[in-house]
């Protein structure tokens, strides 16, 4: 499994969100580098997202929600969920998100 995973969950609908495009990028002084890019799954988890162990740093879950938006029928305020966030160790990074047409929360899961 890889170091950093996701989840991503609509509470509009209240279900899973599946099909969402999301990337993962390394952020450093010398720009960004693209590690991975995936679709949640039916269950909305990305579990192989990138390698299985990464650098410490800054890095960025990105993910396309106008493409979600447009396949399930509903309005979206936000394109783009940009997630940025720290690995300092080896330890699993799961980052979930829970969305709705008009907000978005996240929050370090386990």
């Amino acid at each position: 499994m890889s170091q950093i995973t996701t989840h991503v969950l609509d509470t509009a609908l209240g279900r899973p969100a599946a099909g969402v495009p999301v990337r993962l990028v390394r952020l450093a002084a010398d720009g960004e580098q693209v590690l991975a890019s995936a679709r949640t799954d039916a269950d909305g988890r990305v579990g192989e997202l990138g390698p299985d162990t990464v650098d410490p740093g800054t890095y960025r879950l990105a993910f396309d929600l106008a493409a979600y938006a447009a396949t399930t029928g509903q309005d979206s305020f936000f394109p783009e969920a940009a997630l940025t966030f720290t690995v300092r160790d080896g330890s699993h990074h799961h980052v979930p998100l829970l969305l709705s047409p008009f907000a978005y929360s996240t929050y370090r899961g386990s």
